[in-house]
């Protein structure tokens, strides 16, 4: 399930993790994502290794509350979007398990980043915050570091959080490159549906990618969205 990509950050997890663990202690992990099959990708994957143990699942935030109360995990791994009704639901989950179980380490796996997010999910009480397309290797080596209470964040996520402490996140770094050729259209003034066929995806999705625009711009029109990005000259 997990392929080769940007791994994470050395200087974030430590040049002193090893592949394999020093200690036999068994890292006792639940699993938070609203897709069946990457959670069963997921186990696969990580009860390879012998001192990672899947605990539990959950594909909503009531069922990630109710097994992590039931299990007491040491890790929990999961997305930041858990239903159809909310991009992010995960910030949620990540302040209620942070406040109810102060000691658990929570663990970012997603496909959305932005820097706002990623400062979001740390203020939320995440421990650290990887995208999907990580390397297998790393993910293992993000869940140990994190395991031990450190810190764990790819290079992308740890960019992110350095700009925001540097004050120096723009818009147009947050707007990730796909959302800036959505707004391109957006100003051309085609619909959700013409974008759609445009950039091969379906209105949902760009339905995401505008709501998206509109929170990292904070305008709540399509329109404010041009006339603000036009402002910015980021179209």
């Amino acid at each position: 399930m997990m392929t080769t990509a940007r791994p994470v950050s050395a200087g974030h997890v430590g040049h002193r993790d090893p592949v394999r663990p020093t200690e036999s202690r068994v890292v006792r992990i639940v699993l938070v994502d609203d897709h069946a099959i990457l959670r069963q990708g997921l186990r696969s994957v990580l009860e390879r290794e012998s001192d990672l143990r899947i605990v539990g699942e959950a594909s909503s935030l009531p069922e990630a509350l109710s097994v992590v109360d039931r299990v007491s995990p040491d890790i929990v791994l999961m997305d930041l979007k858990l239903s159809a009704s909310s991009d992010y639901e995960g910030l949620t989950l990540c302040s209620q398990l942070s406040v109810a179980h102060p000691k658990l380490g929570l663990l970012v796996l997603t496909t959305f980043l932005d820097d706002q997010l990623v400062v979001r999910a740390v203020h939320a009480g995440a421990r650290g915050y990887v995208v999907k397309d990580v390397d297998t290797t790393e993910l293992v080596r993000a869940i140990r570091a994190v395991s031990r209470g450190e810190s764990a964040f790819d290079s992308r996520s740890a960019s992110a959080v350095v700009r925001s402490l540097n004050g120096q996140s723009t818009t147009k770094d947050r707007l990730t490159d796909r959302e800036l050729e959505v707004l391109r259209l957006l100003a051309n003034g085609l619909s959700n549906i013409r974008i759609g066929e445009r950039l091969f995806i379906s209105p949902t999705t760009v339905k995401f990618h505008v709501s998206n625009i509109m929170r990292k711009l904070e305008v709540s029109r399509r329109a404010e969205a041009v006339y603000a990005a036009s402002k910015q000259g980021l179209i």
